[in-house]
């Protein structure tokens, strides 16, 4: 079961990314989307965010954190990174 869902992850997660400039300014993503976009690692994501480079993630909760994806669009405009 836990690949079954494993590969549903994988399967949404991929749609996201292929959908990603249809997404509404105000919904949200998670760090496997923003690794994906920017292509780079969860502890560079992080090295980035502290550097001011990345916009610093929404806490949903204690363990779970999301990016805006109005933020994380403007982002990838306007700056390099990385």
């Amino acid at each position: 079961i836990d690949y079954i869902r494993s590969d549903m992850k994988q399967k949404i997660q991929y749609e996201i990314l292929q959908n990603f400039d249809y997404l509404p300014e105000e919904s949200f993503v998670r760090l496997p989307i923003l690794m994906a976009l920017y292509g780079i690692s969860k502890p560079t994501i992080y090295r980035q965010i502290k550097q001011g480079n990345i916009p610093a993630p929404i806490k949903l909760t204690s363990r779970t954190s999301v990016w805006k994806v109005g933020d994380i669009r403007n982002n990838l405009r306007s700056k390099t990174y990385g």
